[in-house]
């Protein structure tokens, strides 16, 4: 088993909505299925040198991936715009785009990171 999530300076995970145990299981849960979808966004996000020396690198990928959609929520109007949620796109944007040639590869790396996001919650609601 995989050393304990540390929460510390992930916006998304480190809240009153998340326990951390359940959390660390849900992400091992997920990361069973979908390997793949974190290498690819680890790779989008992380350099090497960082999901190396970064243990908690899935938790990394899983808070990225839930303030994805946590700004989807924003700009579809579900969730109303705060001070920060133009900056927050913006550097998502950029962080999915780096080194991609077409608006449908950084749709791609959007689309992953979103379906990560509610396959998380979906997991995290079962443990409930």
């Amino acid at each position: 088993m995989s050393t304990s999530l540390s929460t510390s300076g992930m916006y998304m995970l480190n809240n009153k909505e998340y326990d951390e145990e359940k959390t660390q299981h849900a992400l091992e849960m997920l990361y069973v299925n979908r390997k793949n979808e974190f290498r690819v966004l680890s790779e989008a996000l992380l350099s090497e040198k960082a999901i190396k020396s970064i243990p908690n690198w899935k938790g990394f990928v899983l808070n990225f991936s839930l303030g994805v959609e946590d700004s989807f929520r924003t700009w579809s109007g579900e969730l109303p715009m705060s001070v920060n949620s133009p900056q927050m796109a913006l550097t998502q944007l950029r962080q999915l785009a780096r080194d991609k040639t077409s608006m449908n590869q950084l749709v791609h790396m959007l689309n992953l990171a979103y379906n990560l996001s509610l396959e998380f919650k979906k997991i995290y609601q079962r443990l409930q």
